[in-house]
């Protein structure tokens, strides 16, 4: 009957033991994080901060800093693609998951990190196999309006839209 209560005894003594250790350090707080978000959405934006991301940040702070810290911060600026094959990947998902406003933004920066149209529009044939004709058709719809906006933006003051 008393190596329940040596056991116990023990459970006790490894949590104070554990309680008494020193807090770990995290390598970077979240303003660490939210700054290379920002950093990589500068990088993709032609040294512009991300309008949809400032507006979500005037109504949801806590939804942007999130996005920003985790998203941008954590895992886009990840060592291992370089920025014209992450936002490929990026124009697929989003373009296999009908979320066309992520197809626009997205697509525009492949087309600031050197993605031309004619890849871009392979990405939406390509997106017929797994997604279907209707995600394809739609994200060609957006990626029409995108190309469109960009070469009025050209012709009007020589700068393009993200």
């Amino acid at each position: 009957m008393t190596l329940p209560r040596q056991s116990s005894l023990r459970t006790a003594a490894a949590v104070l033991a554990f309680a008494a250790l020193p807090a770990p350090a995290f390598a970077e707080t979240t303003d660490e994080r939210r700054q290379r978000g920002d950093a990589v959405v500068r990088s993709l934006n032609h040294g512009q901060s991300q309008p949809v991301l400032e507006e979500m940040r005037r109504e949801f702070p806590f939804l942007a800093d999130a996005t920003e810290a985790y998203a941008l911060g954590d895992v886009w600026s990840r060592p291992g693609l370089d920025d014209r094959t992450r936002q490929l990947a990026a124009v697929a998902a989003f373009a296999s998951l009908g979320l066309t406003p992520f197809v626009k933004v997205h697509a525009g920066y492949a087309l600031n990190v050197g993605v031309s149209e004619e890849e871009l529009k392979e990405v939406v044939y390509m997106i017929t196999v797994p997604a279907g004709f209707p995600r394809a058709i739609a994200a060609s719809q957006t990626l029409s309006e995108l190309f469109a906006e960009r070469r009025a933006a050209a012709m009007g003051d020589g700068r393009a839209t993200p």
